[in-house]
């Protein structure tokens, strides 16, 4: 049988600390604690050189079940749909107008963090909520 890996999901960004703060508080992720022989993140980045300082940072599952998520900063913008997008999870099991709810109440939720509503597709069972998040990245409310 073969080993399971864990996986980490990158992000190329233009804003790295904002965007993982923005998904710590989307999926319930903890900023992990500075690298070692630093007290603070701002700490660390002030011993970077000034063109290394802020270019990446990360989130993880507290528990340690989820992947971690790595926001590196690129020049480019993000210019077309994206070829992989999360789904959050927060309606798994619920049909009609009990998921519709949730997933109603999950989105009121993020959009005053800076999450963009793009459609709802409801075909009156099943449903999921496209959003963006504060760079434009697609992601869905399942």
């Amino acid at each position: 049988m073969a080993e399971i890996r864990k996986v980490q999901i990158t992000f190329d960004c233009a804003e790295p600390e904002r965007l993982a703060r923005f998904w710590c508080e989307v999926l319930g992720y903890v900023v992990p604690p500075p690298p070692s022989g630093f007290a603070t993140w701002d700490a660390y980045w002030d011993e970077r050189p000034e063109e290394k300082r802020g270019a990446w940072f990360a989130c993880q599952d507290p528990s340690g079940e989820g992947p971690r998520l790595f926001f590196q900063r690129v020049p480019e913008g993000k210019v077309v749909k994206n070829r992989v997008h999360l789904d959050v999870r927060v309606a798994t099991g619920l049909v009609g107008e009990e998921r519709l709810a949730a997933l109603e109440a999950e989105c009121a939720r993020l959009l005053p963090l800076g999450a963009v509503r793009e459609r709802l597709l409801y075909d009156g069972h099943d449903a999921c909520i496209v959003m963006r998040d504060i760079e434009g990245n697609e992601f869905c409310l399942d």
